[in-house]
């Protein structure tokens, strides 16, 4: 078993964009690519972005225990880790980099403790998140309310994380990322 880094956050916060850019500074990192059963969004490739699957492969997989940690995140769109993409990285030699939702982040933290750096990307306020949300133009109304009323949720959970990294200015955000995952490589 090796190490891994999470990010973890409220939809609209930033944490892809951040982990994107951590990929970029660390060769050491491989991103674990989540499994999820909702539709791909805008220009996302299944294998690459997700491993998109139906409700019932998803359930299968869970009823064989394939998956490390996985929640229905939204009423029939579940989305989890499965335990070959981590054996897949490890097995390469790299440091796993997870952008998973908030309860995901919460329970591999639980699962690897030590061996994991959990972070929680905290939005300025819920008010730039909406406006992040409704910037990136990929949902529907009813998903932008519903992922904003979860928000608030989440951020309550962000004592939970070792470290929380307020995303106002995306370089900033970078910069402190970059200087807490250098402390837990040493």
């Amino acid at each position: 078993m090796g190490k891994l880094v999470i990010f973890s956050a409220p939809s609209g916060s930033g944490k892809t964009t951040i982990v994107r850019e951590l990929l970029k500074r660390f060769d050491c990192f491989e991103f674990s690519i989540s499994a999820t059963s909702r539709q791909p969004r805008g220009q996302e490739q299944n294998g690459v972005d997700y491993y998109f699957m139906t409700n019932e492969e998803f359930k299968a997989r869970v009823e064989r225990d394939e998956f490390v940690e996985w929640e229905e995140v939204y009423a029939g769109t579940c989305y989890g880790t499965l335990k070959s993409e981590m054996e897949r990285i490890w097995n390469a030699g790299k440091v796993i980099i997870f952008d998973v939702d908030v309860m995901g982040g919460i329970s591999l933290k639980r699962l690897f403790g030590d061996d994991a750096c959990s972070m929680f990307i905290m939005p300025p306020s819920i008010e730039e998140l909406e406006r992040r949300l409704r910037g990136r133009g990929t949902d529907a109304e009813e998903v932008i309310l519903k992922r904003i009323a979860k928000a608030e949720f989440e951020i309550s959970k962000a004592d939970q994380f070792d470290h929380c990294v307020i995303n106002d200015d995306l370089s900033v955000a970078v910069d402190e990322a970059t200087a807490i995952i250098n402390e837990f490589l040493k």
